[in-house]
C-alpha cells in the first residue's frame, strides 16, 4: 500500500458517507464529502506519476472508486427524484455493458488492454460535474438554475451513450481480431 492507493480507499469509504448525507438531506455537507472524494481522485493520480508509484492495485481500486462514487451518486439522487431516472439509468446502463463486455472478453481467453477513450475521460469528468451541478443547485438555486443543470443531464447523456458505444466497437474488434 502506498499513498496514492490509501487515497483511492479514502475515496472509496467516503462512498457510504456521501450516501448517508444524502439520505438525511444534507446536500451542502454531502458536497463537501463529494469534492473531497474528487481531489483525492486527482491527488491520488497526480501522486502515482510524481513518485512513480504506480501499482497493479491502483490499476484497479482507482476506477472502482470512481465507478462506486459516480454510480451510487447518480442512484441516490435518483432515488430522493432530484435527478431524472432515465440519466441513472444510461449511466449504469453503459457500465454494465462495459463490465458485461470485459467479462465476455475475459471467458473467450481474448487478451485485450483496457485503456480508457478520451471520450470516456470527457464523460467520467461530466458525470462528476453533473453531480456537482445538481448537489451545488440544492441549496444555491440562485446562482445555478435547473438550465443549466438540465443541460449537464443532456450533456452528459449524449457522452456516456457515446463512450459506451465506443467501449462495445472496442470489444467486438478484440474479439474479430482472435
Amino acid at each position: 500500500m502506498n499513498i496514492p492507493n490509501i487515497l483511492t480507499m479514502v475515496r472509496i469509504l467516503l462512498v457510504p458517507v456521501f450516501v448517508i448525507l444524502l439520505m438525511d438531506g444534507s446536500f451542502f455537507y454531502a458536497l463537501v464529502v463529494f469534492v473531497v472524494a474528487g481531489v483525492t481522485d486527482g491527488l491520488d493520480g497526480f501522486m502515482a506519476r510524481i513518485l512513480n508509484q504506480r501499482t497493479v492495485l491502483g490499476s484497479y481500486l482507482d476506477p472502482l472508486a470512481d465507478k462506486a462514487l459516480i454510480i451510487t451518486s447518480f442512484v441516490a439522487l435518483s432515488i430522493l427524484g432530484i435527478v431524472p431516472g432515465w440519466i441513472a439509468v444510461i449511466v449504469i446502463s453503459r457500465d454494465c455493458v462495459i463490465l458485461l463486455g470485459v467479462s465476455v472478453l475475459f471467458l473467450m481467453s481474448v487478451s485485450f488492454e483496457i485503456r480508457p477513450a478520451y471520450v470516456s475521460k470527457a464523460t467520467t469528468v461530466l458525470q462528476l460535474l453533473t453531480i456537482f451541478l445538481v448537489l451545488a443547485s440544492t441549496f444555491l438555486p440562485e446562482y445555478i438554475n435547473t438550465g443549466i443543470v438540465e443541460t449537464s443531464f443532456w450533456i452528459t447523456a449524449l457522452f456516456t451513450i457515446v463512450s459506451g458505444f465506443i467501449y462495445i466497437f472496442r470489444g467486438v474488434k478484440f474479439i474479430n481480431n482472435s
